[in-house]
């Protein structure tokens, strides 16, 4: 089943970096308010990066890679 790590841009300009099974899902949940604690106070939120892979724990792994970078790198990527 393919699954998607993603960064998401937030009204302050901070950055939110997640992994989910359904991406589509996830950005509707996000936008509402319900997606995290902190993306649900920085609202509105927007899309910045998505790959989609093979595998829940692939992308679980991707995600925790991302989160580890620094800000300019995360930059780069996106």
């Amino acid at each position: 089943m393919k699954a998607w790590p993603y960064i998401l841009t937030c009204s302050d300009n901070s950055y939110y970096t997640g992994s989910t099974n359904n991406l589509e899902l996830r950005l509707v949940q996000h936008a509402a308010g319900e997606g995290s604690q902190w993306t649900r106070s920085r609202l509105p939120v927007h899309l910045a990066f998505a790959q989609d892979f093979p595998s829940e724990h692939e992308a679980f792994l991707c995600e925790r890679q991302i989160k580890g970078w620094s800000r300019a790198k995360k930059d780069a990527l996106i």
